[in-house]
């Protein structure tokens, strides 16, 4: 494979079509789906010394996620942000440690002035 094959598969693959999706229309209006897409390639390449044995490399990495939809109805546009359920989750399980481990700093507090 050769490396410059790879960075014009990689540029192709980069297109604004992976970032806003076809538009489609249902009741009367127009929903564009847009997604936050991020990638990248990279290669290399050399020789032996003296012209001996040859090497070459490449990659390609590519993350699509969905970022929210433009919905048209009529003259209006209004932007619909996505809601990532994946991420509120785990902020909820974090605030829910984070409250854990405060209300047993206080617990032991309050058991050690007790104590004394």
């Amino acid at each position: 494979m050769d490396v410059q094959e790879t960075i014009s598969g990689a540029r192709d693959v980069m297109t604004v079509q992976r970032v806003y999706g076809q538009p489609y229309d249902k009741n009367g209006l127009t929903i564009i789906p847009a997604a936050k897409v991020q990638g990248g390639a990279g290669g290399g390449g050399g020789e032996g010394p003296e012209g001996t044995g040859s090497g070459s490399g490449g990659g390609f990495g590519m993350n699509a996620r969905p970022i929210g939809a433009y919905v048209i109805r009529g003259d209006e546009v209004e932007w619909r942000p996505a809601v990532d359920l994946t991420r509120v989750i785990l902020f909820g399980q974090l605030i829910a440690l984070v409250a854990l481990l405060t209300a047993r700093s206080v617990v032991k507090a309050l058991a050690r002035a007790r104590s004394s």
